[in-house]
């Protein structure tokens, strides 16, 4: 199990409080900076893991995934668990793993999995050519902005209403646009939203059609992004939980790309990443989780 020592909150301090007490036959690994949760996954497959899993939020869970792929065949032979102690926590929620820390650990404890689609990306990185996975979602444009605008102490302060403060500040900027190349189709948006699962931002089924078995993502293109299509999304979202669907387009593929002429980001599972342009696809039911 691999956890960041240093997180705050109630639930990660009730998770140190406890180490002593979940501790028979798990070894646990603790991160001391970014990459750690990475690189501690990768060792633990060598070291011969069946289970490696990840105490924290969605940014965790992700590091430990690429931890997981840094090491071939580790698929076949490995499964990742959650110990959901994030802010949001959208890849528990999708996989149905109990937020309370009692609930998640006899999850874990149970060793039932399920195979779902891996989601990949190929971009340039500093080094060349990079590749990362995530499990749950991606977003590209004011997405990524409000991401990469969250700081550290405003999430420890705010919790899941930083994000939403660091989108009001990314709306009120200039926004570049990404050209989505899809299907043979090409569009335009400010916002591009891709899942591998559901939800997005807690329990909110923006992807209302994403399947985590069917080999292709589900991308939702949003054209404009300002305070009259704010508006027009509200209330739908507040009675239902869905888009106004006049506002986006919808699509669903194996494969495709996202460009943009001027400087745009992207996020993996709520991780600001890179810059457009990227390239995404689907691996079918290749990876393993430990759910309830």
């Amino acid at each position: 199990m691999i956890f960041n020592p240093a997180a705050r909150g109630n639930k990660a301090k009730r998770f140190r409080k406890h180490l002593d007490v979940l501790g028979g036959g798990v070894a646990f690994k603790a991160t001391a900076g970014p990459g750690d949760a990475r690189r501690l996954a990768s060792a633990a497959v060598k070291e011969g893991y069946q289970i490696v899993a990840a105490a924290g939020g969605d940014g965790t869970v992700n590091e430990v995934l690429n931890g997981l792929a840094d090491v071939p065949k580790a698929f076949d032979r490995v499964r990742l668990g959650v110990l959901p102690l994030g802010t949001v926590n959208v890849f528990a929620r999708e996989m149905g793993v109990p937020l309370g820390l009692a609930g998640a650990w006899a999850a874990l404890r149970s060793r039932k999995e399920q195979r779902i689609d891996v989601g990949w990306t190929e971009f340039a990185g500093p080094q060349g050519r990079e590749r990362r996975c995530f499990a749950q979602l991606a977003g590209a444009g004011l997405d990524a902005r409000a991401v990469e605008l969250v700081s550290w102490q405003l999430k420890k302060q705010a919790g899941k209403f930083a994000y939403v403060l660091a989108g009001f500040q990314a709306l009120a900027e200039s926004k570049p646009r990404a050209v989505v190349r899809i299907n043979g189709v090409q569009c335009e948006g400010e916002f591009i939203l891709i899942g591998n699962g559901r939800f997005y931002g807690g329990s909110f089924p923006l992807l209302p059609a994403a399947d985590l078995t069917d080999g292709r993502l589900d991308v939702c293109v949003f054209p404009r992004v300002d305070w009259p299509t704010l508006l027009r999304c509200v209330p739908p979202f507040l009675s239902r939980k869905r888009l106004a669907e006049r506002v986006v387009r919808r699509f669903q593929a194996e494969r495709f790309e996202l460009t943009s002429d001027r400087p745009m980001g992207f996020e993996l599972d709520g991780e600001w990443v890179s810059r457009l342009p990227v390239t995404f696809w689907a691996e079918r039911e290749r990876l393993r989780v430990v759910v309830p």
